[in-house]
């Protein structure tokens, strides 16, 4: 980022010459004065040289299948997980729901943020938004500020992709008029990637995210319950702002502020239920997935009982309905894997058992369950023979020349072992 921004400093410090057209252009965007009766459709108001849409829904308002109250209830009481989600770091509360529309899908030093949108829940569990509106390309730098004036009030940064797209595209306006962007300083839940982990659905487990869509759209769909109706696509958005920049004829955007303000209440409610899975525990997972995936969550954060719950608990649900064989194997090893590092080695053995006798087991796993098998039958179990058979297993799996030569290792020093017992043997009788 240090070179981005000695880059965008240079660029500000040093400006070129312009040619005629572009100094038009440039004139022509800070002169112009949107049509007020035209932006009065939209439902906010100019404060100062920033437009702001404010909205609040009530409690009873229902977003798919729960009402509003119910998620900011739910939210609330599970505030105390969001530090999960956020790579450990501390994330109090209140949160702030956090989405932009702009001018570009790519990012870029050439893109901005027309439309910052925040969202959060209000005690009596409404949902207010308050979007803030670039209305004049020369507006940018108090828009900006603006901004940053509400983000003061968070104590979480809550957004969908936002550590990808979002917040690096916007420091990059930020350094671009040589602002402070106190976004950084906030704890930041991208809540993208816990549901990738939680519900993107493919062929795959929770760790095998390909072959399917997971947008916002798609999950609230699935998820929530959420259909939208007349949404204007993401695509298209870039194209009615600028339609607005060169008409001043707000109407079109009036779409694109709902579709943020819809951003924002799915991405509050996908946070509700991922929060509410972490405080209630596996017992709250409504497949093997979500159980498997919630795991995950635990084992990251190092809480390796909560952890083994949870695998044991996806591991059960595997067992009963139909289920991908990938979750079922994924929930074994994940298991195998929980009990080994809270030192119950039998029961890990019997996971690993388990994954040796599965049928369409990958080669992958069956070379890490039958070296895991041999190790604790050698060093645990002293049961030199079993130990020899799973390693003579490990064999069979299609490896690397270095994977068979480590085999051939461990068989070596077993047959020592066995050959010396038996001599031991011999003596005593």
């Amino acid at each position: 980022m240090s070179a981005l921004a000695d880059r965008i400093r240079g660029i500000v410090g040093t400006p070129g010459p312009k040619g005629p057209g572009l100094q038009n252009e440039s004139q022509h965007n800070q002169s112009r004065i949107p049509n007020p009766e035209s932006l009065s459709l939209l439902g906010g108001e100019l404060r100062g040289n920033v437009f702001v849409v404010e909205r609040r829904l009530p409690p009873s308002t229902r977003h798919g299948r729960e009402a509003l109250g119910t998620l900011g209830q739910c939210l609330d009481e599970s505030a105390g997980e969001a530090a999960l989600y956020a790579g450990g770091a501390q994330a109090p509360p209140p949160f702030v729901f956090f989405d932009l529309e702009t001018t570009g899908l790519s990012g870029g030093a050439g893109t901005q943020a027309f439309l910052v949108g925040c969202g959060w829940f209000e005690q009596d569990g409404s949902f207010a938004t308050r979007q803030f509106l670039l209305t004049r390309y020369a507006d940018e730098r108090p828009m900006l500020d603006t901004v940053a004036a509400e983000l003061a009030c968070a104590g979480t940064l809550v957004t969908f992709n936002g550590k990808s797209f979002d917040t690096p595209m916007l420091e990059t306006r930020y350094l671009f008029h040589r602002l402070s962007w106190n976004g950084r300083e906030l704890p930041h839940v991208d809540v993208l990637h816990p549901a990738r982990r939680f519900w993107k659905r493919g062929t795959g487990g929770a760790r095998a995210f390909e072959a399917s869509d997971c947008s916002l759209v798609t999950l609230e769909k699935q998820e929530l319950g959420v259909r939208r109706s007349g949404d204007v696509p993401g695509l298209e958005i870039p194209r009615r702002y600028f339609q607005f920049v060169r008409s001043g004829d707000a109407r079109p955007l009036a779409a694109v502020l709902q579709h943020n303000r819809f951003d924002l209440l799915s991405l509050a409610a996908l946070t509700a239920r991922l929060l509410h899975l972490a405080r209630v525990g596996p017992e709250a997972a409504k497949d093997a997935r979500e159980a498997l995936a919630l795991g995950d969550v635990f084992a990251r954060a190092g809480l390796a009982l909560r952890a083994c719950d949870a695998f044991g608990r996806a591991v059960e649900m595997t067992e009963r309905g139909a289920v991908s064989q990938v979750v079922r194997i994924d929930s074994l090893r994940a298991l195998a894997l929980a009990h080994r590092r809270t030192r119950q080695y039998a029961a890990a053995a019997a996971c690993w058992r388990r994954l040796v006798d599965t049928p369409g087991c990958p080669p992958r796993v069956l070379r890490e369950a039958t070296e895991a098998l041999a190790v604790h039958h050698e060093h645990r179990d002293r049961d030199l023979e079993t130990a020899k058979a799973f390693a003579l297993r490990g064999l069979d799996v299609e490896a690397q020349p270095a994977w068979n030569q480590a085999v051939h290792h461990r068989l070596a020093r077993l047959n020592r072992k066995l050959r010396i017992s038996g001599q031991r043997m011999s003596l005593l009788s």
